[in-house]
């Protein structure tokens, strides 16, 4: 069930039902594969959720465009994914991981406990934001779903992995953040100065691998 409603002069907005769940993303998926075909589309914006789309006006309106897209009827068990798997490695240990200790006592586990977790899943990427090439992957595990910091930090570290609520996610550049940070990547996720900047899209699924601290400089030394 899909609820259309006009999104200013020149968008609309499709709208799921409001969870987090893996057939609307599914859903999200297949909407925005689909109209991307669209020529009377400029561009589109997708979440959890909904995705928006923004259309030319000169071409179409809200009414045609709605007309269109219902027309489409996509199920979520009938989408076929290309998803790619990207391994993400990543070091636990004490000095890339500022708020596992802390996190470990306030959810009653082990930091091993919690790192085994974290890496024993393989995660959709539901949406992008809320900095170019931030993922916001899901779901996480049952007993790892915790709060945010009640103060955020004035600057997270490029790379930094944290999780919030039932996602996980990687800072893709230096940053506030309110997230709980369990570990770092050496990996650049976002690189402005690449002709393709961004190295995980909607759509892909995420692994997280554990790696050492020596790994992690050796990794970060060679730009990989």
């Amino acid at each position: 069930m899909i609820n259309i409603l006009p999104y200013g002069n020149n968008a609309l907005l499709i709208n799921f039902e409001q969870k987090i769940d893996a057939k609307i993303h599914n859903l999200v998926k297949g909407y925005f594969n689909s109209i991307s075909e669209f020529e009377e589309v400029s561009y589109q914006i997708p979440a959890y959720c909904s995705v928006m789309v923004v259309f030319d006006p000169v071409t179409t309106n809200f009414k045609k465009l709605k007309s269109k897209i219902e027309k489409l009827n996509i199920k979520p068990d009938e989408i076929k994914s290309d998803s790619k798997i990207i391994e993400i490695p990543v070091c636990y240990e004490l000095e890339f991981a500022p708020d596992l200790a802390s996190l470990a006592k306030e959810i009653n586990l082990s930091s091993e406990e919690i790192i085994s977790l974290h890496t024993s899943k393989t995660y959709d990427v539901y949406m992008m934001g809320f900095l170019p090439g931030f993922p916001y992957l899901g779901e996480l595990p049952e007993g790892l779903e915790c709060k945010r910091k009640a103060t955020p930090r004035k600057q997270v570290k490029a790379g930094s992995v944290g999780i919030a609520g039932k996602q996980t996610g990687i800072y893709p550049t230096d940053a506030p953040g309110g997230w709980q940070l369990i570990g770092q990547t050496p990996l650049k996720i976002f690189d402005a100065a690449k002709e393709n900047a961004f190295l995980i899209k909607l759509g892909d699924k995420i692994k997280f691998k554990s790696i050492s601290a020596q790994t992690f400089k050796t990794l970060q030394k060679n730009g990989k």
